[in-house]
Formats: structure tokens, sequence, C-alpha cells
């Protein structure tokens, strides 16, 4: 990489795009958000029906995906295509998990990624950043959050009511999620050695935001918040 980049990582729903975002456009660093990438491959693996491991191994290595420098972050085009909306839905969410564990997408991503930080300065999230596609990043954030905080916060993010029941089954879904993305055999969900950990579970996201950008200050990259 010939760009500075701060890598953000945390389990589903902890907070790392929002924070990720928010922290480059302070900085002036373009964001990365990793799941978009996955996410993508996953809504064509839906499309054309090909969710197994064989039926994608064939498909990946020719699907034209690249990076695309957006208004202060990095979107994804495929098969010359803006990805679009559609990302997000529950369908999609329900299936990235299985697709991102796939050995040849996550190398894929990781070329991909890695290409978006020989662009410019680069602030990365997802769940293997500071430990597998940028070991040598100049700040590592590992974000946490008790998980029916995160339940609750994605349900916001699907425009869902919070309900004790609602948040209850979401609650179930994401640790069902944190334990296939921690135990997959490539690339696990795991804290880098010298990632900073950062509990956002009673935080602010504007708090969030103020502690790394001290933190990056410290390291010079950037001025500390105000």
């Amino acid at each position: 990489m010939s760009g500075k980049v701060i890598a953000i990582d945390g389990p589903a729903a902890s907070g790392k795009s929002t924070t990720a975002r928010r922290v480059a456009k302070r900085l002036g660093f373009l964001h990365v958000n990793s799941g978009l990438f996955y996410r993508a491959i996953t809504r064509v693996a839906l499309r054309e029906g090909l969710i197994g491991e064989s039926e994608l191994r064939c498909r990946v290595p020719e699907l034209e995906i690249e990076p695309v420098i957006g208004e202060g972050f990095v979107d994804v085009r495929v098969e010359g295509e803006a990805a679009g909306t559609g990302l997000q839905d529950r369908e999609v969410s329900g299936h990235v998990s299985t697709v991102s564990a796939y050995g040849f997408v996550r190398d894929r991503v990781l070329t991909l990624l890695r290409a978006a930080a020989e662009l410019a300065d680069v602030v990365c999230d997802g769940r293997d950043i500071g430990s597998v596609v940028f070991p040598g990043a100049s700040l590592k954030i590992f974000l946490v959050a008790d998980v029916r905080e995160r339940a609750r916060r994605r349900l916001l993010d699907y425009q869902t009511d919070p309900s004790d029941e609602a948040i209850s089954a979401e609650a179930e879904r994401l640790g069902a999620r944190d334990r296939a993305d921690s135990t997959r055999e490539r690339a696990p969900l795991m804290r880098a050695p010298d990632a900073v950990e950062i509990d956002t579970t009673n935080l602010t996201p504007d708090a969030v935001v103020r502690h790394i950008l001290d933190l990056a200050a410290e390291r010079g990259l950037g001025v500390r918040a105000g």
C-alpha cells in the first residue's frame, strides 16, 4: 500500500461503517467499506442461484468487479454497473457470511481492497482489515458492543421497531453471525494484537469518532478532535 491506512474491525452492527465514514471525512481520507465488496458478490450469487461453493468458484474469478472512487468513499462497480441499492437487504445479509467465508472470495476482495489503498489514504472497515488485509496499517481499531445494543442498532437501520421481542430475535441472528465469522477457517473475525479495542455500547457516535481522531493525531495521521 502506498497511502496511509486506518483499519476499523469488529462484529456486525458494532458501528464500524458509520464510524469509518465519519473519521475518513474528518481526515480527508477515502472511506472503504469492505462489506460492500462481499455483499456485491453475494447479490450476484443470489441472482444467479450460485450460493454453493463449487458453483461460485467458477464464477468469481471471471466476475467484473472493481473499486470506483466516489465523493469521499470507494464504491463498487459490478459487471460495468454501479452496485446501487439492495446490498443491505435481509436476503443479502442472510447469505453474506456464507459467501464471504470462501477463500477464493476473500482472495478476490483482498486484492480489490489493497488496490484501493494504492490510490489514496483510506479508512477501511471490516472484520479482518487489521489482521489480514492491512497488517501494516498506521492505526488499527477494533470496535465491540453488547449484542442486544447491536441488535437494536441493526433494527433501526432496517427501519424496524426495536421491540424487546424483535431485539431478542435479531440478537440471536447476530450471535450466529459472530460465531460463523469468528470460527471460519479463513481470516476469522479477530482483534489484531496491536489494535485498540473500543466498546461502543454506551458511547455516542461522536464520542467514538473523537477517540479515534485523537489516536490518529498521536500517530501523525491528522489533527486532534475538536
